[in-house]
């Protein structure tokens, strides 16, 4: 692919490779991010990505879709039905003055504001109106494990360790569009786990790459790890 220089810092990924990142199906983010119609009726996109406007078939996300992906679906998978997730982040987006609220370091503490305006504005729930009325329950069950491993900058995610950070794999926007890496080589996982297959060994693999053994052991153990 010619190298854009909009795309850099930003991150790219398809919805297959969105997919195995967040353990969300792609045709559910492709629906989600471009929006569908159900027996006549339309339903709008859940946010409009940096990347709406990008050519394909299929959208593509930056870092901040994956990010914000994971969160959402947290919501939706404790039951907010994808409307409120829609109303959600469009309430977030003023309440945190970011286009991307689900990503942003603010929304650990107004996140109970948005759910609840949400709620009480469209008819919710009254089982979920009590229990996100627990400002402990909507930390300790959606945002934090939807945002654990993140590292953020002035407010917003700038880079994300999967396993954690010990584990030393890292994606990171302005490193390899985004990939998952080795952090100490910068060499993502997935060229250094096929080179592991294809030279028969890790020792084969790091010699090739002129990086340490333990570099290509990590990227291995992350590609064989399931969806985050």
């Amino acid at each position: 692919m010619k190298q854009d220089l909009s795309l850099i810092g930003l991150g790219l990924y398809s919805p297959t490779e969105a997919a195995g990142l967040t353990n969300v199906a792609s045709r559910t983010i492709i629906r989600w991010l471009r929006g569908h119609a159900i027996d006549g009726r339309e339903y709008r996109p859940l946010w409009k990505s940096q990347l709406a406007s990008f050519p394909g078939e299929s959208p593509y996300l930056t870092f901040l879709d994956l990010v914000q992906l994971r969160v959402a679906d947290a919501f939706i998978r404790e039951g907010l039905s994808a409307q409120k997730v829609r109303r959600a982040i469009e309430y977030g987006t003023e309440i945190v003055s970011s286009d991307y609220p689900f990503a942003n370091a603010k929304f650990r503490t107004d996140g109970k504001t948005v759910i609840l305006h949400v709620l009480d504005a469209q008819d919710g729930d009254d089982k979920l109106i009590d229990l996100f009325k627990g400002g402990q329950y909507l930390m300790q069950k959606v945002i934090e494990p939807s945002l654990k491993g993140l590292e953020f900058e002035d407010d917003i995610a700038a880079r994300w360790w999967p396993l954690g950070r010990a584990k030393g794999i890292v994606i990171d926007p302005k490193r390899q569009f985004g990939q998952p890496i080795d952090d100490a080589t910068g060499v993502p996982t997935s060229v250094l786990a096929q080179a592991a297959i294809a030279e028969g060994s890790a020792a084969n693999a790091s010699k090739l790459f002129m990086v340490p053994t333990s570099s290509v052991n990590r990227a291995v153990a992350f590609e064989l790890q399931p969806a985050a």
